[in-house]
């Protein structure tokens, strides 16, 4: 991930619900997500998080590679809600 830099940052809450971000901007090439608990995410222009979408681990850094206008949707693992946090990054 050399060479990237961080731009828009946004922090979402993994709650009983999938909540969704604002889409990415036109230069986002890659996003980097952070989870204070284990959770479920999904990427695309609508997304909806599930149990069936792709597993984060609690405090485990993901880098993710997105285009302009997708966002990113996450639902909690368990019962307690957690903070999402994804950070866009550009060149």
């Amino acid at each position: 991930m050399n060479g990237l830099r961080f731009s828009t940052q946004q922090v979402l809450t993994a709650g009983s619900s999938s909540s969704a971000s604002s889409a990415f901007g036109a230069n986002t090439e890659y996003i980097r997500v952070v989870s204070t608990i284990a959770a479920y995410i999904q990427i695309a222009v609508s997304p909806t998080a599930a149990a069936t979408t792709a597993y984060i681990p609690a405090d485990d850094v993901e880098y993710i590679k997105v285009s302009e206008g997708e966002k990113i949707a996450c639902l909690r693992v368990g019962g307690s809600d957690g903070k999402v946090s994804v950070t866009e990054l550009t060149q």
